[in-house]
């Protein structure tokens, strides 16, 4: 059995705040329950497969949620791999409404990042791997190890900051397009490589911004999404994948998404070209340029100039991000579930001003953790009937 084609999203929303102080994490959660499910037709009572993670949730977290939104679901997935996490419960929900386990899943982020003034990934890392004790002792930080990836980038292909600046002006345009976008002046790549340098060669403007903000996504069956009150988002593909430092001496330009992105393309039995646009992970500018080299969009080593030119924009060869994604529209912590909410948008025809024309197959990629070290990577292939 494959979930190839079986499978849909039948409702997706995003919360339109981008600082919430007067609400928490579940508040927002249930907020886009609510707008997901309405916007499917159907109603919590429908809900019998609970998928979520957040930035605070624990152990029983999922169960917690289930609590608050008064439900007793059949199939419960509190499964937590960062970023990547929702990207990766889209196929996880996949897996189960093939397998009988549940039929309609409803998966849930939110997060009050910005108004808790979270400083997400400028301290240190602690956790009971070995490996850290090697690391988290000289303060390595989140975006100093990218920064470093990005001076491995550099050095090893003749990759510049002006080429990743491109990549936050790209993003920063689109974003002028979105009436919920957090940050919406227009900036250049001089403005970028003027902003402060956060851990070389990382300006300010390389790095996502924090807010508040959450989603939900609305998962079932093909056959019953048909009769629901939306156009079904088919899910054609999907992989996952986890990368570290193994043993020995790995090459830490090569990122979870090659892995992941592989398994999702074969899967789907499309190829790069038939690909409309891209959603992202953009934590940082090095992010995006490390994970379309390893989608296989480019070769290792050219990103830089793929990047370049307008390619990346709405318009060019393959728009990323049409939203703003992480870099100026929001950056709640973790950032995947609105990678899938802006492709359904995307494929639905519904980006006004931001819509990608012709927009049929969109490659989805989250990254959890951090690249060049121990980090989580989930693909999706998503298209129309």
């Amino acid at each position: 059995m494959t979930i190839s084609g079986t499978i849909a999203i039948a409702g997706a929303y995003e919360h339109p705040s981008r600082f919430s102080p007067d609400k928490t994490e579940f508040q927002i959660m249930a907020e886009c329950a609510k707008g997901a499910l309405d916007e499917a037709g159907l109603t919590i009572g429908d809900v019998d497969g609970l998928f979520g993670a957040s930035m605070t949730m624990g152990m029983m977290g999922i169960v917690d949620l289930a609590e608050y939104l008064n439900l007793k679901p059949t199939y419960l997935d509190g499964t937590n791999i960062g970023g990547s996490s929702f990207v990766a419960h889209v196929s996880h929900a996949a897996a189960a409404i093939n397998a009988g386990m549940c039929e309609v899943a409803l998966i849930l982020y939110g997060s009050t990042a910005s108004s808790n003034s979270m400083a997400i990934g400028t301290g240190g890392r602690s956790g009971s791997s070995p490996s850290e004790s090697f690391t988290t002792p000289y303060g390595v930080t989140t975006v100093g190890s990218y920064a470093m990836y990005a001076q491995l980038h550099m050095n090893r292909f003749g990759t510049t900051s002006e080429q990743l600046a491109e990549i936050a002006v790209a993003m920063r345009h689109h974003a002028s397009l979105n009436p919920n976008a957090k940050m919406r002046q227009p900036i250049t790549v001089d403005d970028v490589l003027s902003s402060r340098i956060i851990s070389t060669p990382l300006h300010l403007l390389d790095c996502c911004i924090i807010s508040d903000g959450g989603g939900a996504v609305v998962v079932t069956s093909l056959e019953r999404a048909r009769d629901l009150a939306t156009r079904p988002v088919v899910l054609l593909g999907a992989g996952e994948a986890a990368t570290h430092q193994e043993i020995g001496s790995p090459d830490l330009l090569t990122i979870a998404a090659k892995q992941s992105g592989e398994r999702a393309f074969a899967m789907a039995g499309v190829g790069h070209d038939d690909i409309d646009l891209a959603m992202i992970y953009d934590s940082f500018t090095i992010t995006v340029l490390a994970t379309l080299e390893n989608l296989g969009f480019c070769k290792p080593g050219e990103g830089g100039d793929f990047v370049t030119g307008g390619r990346i924009l709405i318009g060019g060869a393959l728009p990323v991000n049409p939203d703003g994604g992480g870099l100026s529209s929001n950056h709640p912590g973790m950032r995947g579930i609105f990678l899938v909410i802006e492709a359904v948008k995307q494929l639905r025809g519904e980006g006004g001003p931001r819509q990608v024309e012709g927009a049929e197959l969109v490659c989805v990629h989250g990254t959890g953790g951090t690249i060049g070290d121990k980090h989580s990577g989930a693909t999706l292939i998503l298209g129309v009937e």
